[in-house]
Parts: C-alpha cells; sequence; structure tokens
C-alpha cells in the first residue's frame, strides 16, 4: 500500500471519529482493518489523535464561552426582574395587564429559614441520616505513608499509553 492510499485510509478514520452517528464496533473494524507496519499506525493514530484533542480542546473553549454567555444573559433577566419590581413597588401597581402581558407581584410560599445560633439544638426527628462517605485521598496517603490499611484497601499501580 502507497502513502497516498494510507493516507486516505486515515482521513477517512478521522472523519469516522468526529461523527456521532459512527458505531463503535465499525470503528474497530475499520482500524483493524488499516494495512501497514506497527509503527506507520501508531504515527497516524498519534497524528489523528493529536488532531481529536485539538477539536475536543476548540469545543471545550466554546462551552466556557457559552457558559459565560449564559451567566451574562441571566444576570441581564435577573436585573430587568429587579427594575421592573422596583419600579411596581415604587409606584403601586403591583397588579396590571397590558395587551401582551400580566404583572403581579404575589406572595412566595413561605421558606424555613435556620437560626445559626440554634442549629446544635435542632431535635434528631429532623435529622436525615446519611451513609459514611470515604475519604479515598487520606487512605492513599496514609498507605504511602506506611500505615497498614490491609484487607480494607491497596495501592494498584496501572500502566497507560502516553503519546509526546
Amino acid at each position: 500500500m502507497n502513502l497516498f492510499e494510507l493516507t486516505g485510509q486515515y482521513l477517512a478514520l478521522m472523519e469516522m471519529m468526529e461523527d456521532t452517528e459512527t458505531d463503535p464496533q465499525t470503528l474497530e473494524d475499520t482500524m483493524a482493518a488499516i494495512e501497514g507496519e506497527l509503527e506507520d499506525k501508531a504515527d497516524a493514530y498519534a497524528a489523528i489523535r493529536t488532531q481529536l484533542l485539538g477539536q475536543a480542546g476548540i469545543i471545550e473553549a466554546e462551552i466556557e464561552r457559552l457558559k459565560r454567555r449564559q451567566g451574562t444573559i441571566e444576570g441581564n433577566i435577573r436585573r430587568l426582574t429587579e427594575n421592573l419590581e422596583t419600579c411596581m413597588r415604587a409606584t403601586g401597581k403591583v397588579k396590571f395587564k397590558t395587551g401582551l402581558h400580566s404583572f403581579n407581584i404575589q406572595r412566595n410560599p413561605a421558606s424555613l429559614v435556620l437560626d445559626e445560633q440554634y442549629i446544635e439544638n435542632i431535635p434528631d426527628e429532623y435529622l436525615i441520616a446519611q451513609e459514611p462517605k470515604i475519604d479515598r485521598a487520606k487512605m492513599k496517603a496514609d498507605l504511602k505513608a506506611g500505615k497498614d490499611l490491609n484487607g480494607i484497601c491497596h495501592l494498584e499501580q496501572t500502566e497507560s499509553l502516553r503519546i509526546r
């Protein structure tokens, strides 16, 4: 197989990896079917991986940009609502209709406010029992420091591929 054919196969593979509709088994079969030496495949896989990492980074940056934009828009909505409510209260017009909307300042359902200085006096009947949570970071640090947690947990060393 010549370089041109190999390049074409890897470009097709790249397109399949970007397509959210591609069946994982089809992807695996396509990767296995591409001919070439392990070193050639590894270089091609690394190139595709680098491109996918770049695209994932671009998508992540776009998500963050959209989250910031969403926060700005939600802040503007909150300010508009507060401003309108302030104007309605100042003018005494707490309920009215226009051709497009109805406006009404009404009572919200009562909410519970805990008095912080009396928190320790809350009777048990109002407390919710919860399962204990494991502090994995502390256990790992203690094991590394030599503490004997035999029969409870252990450290396990794994391996993974690094491409530089």
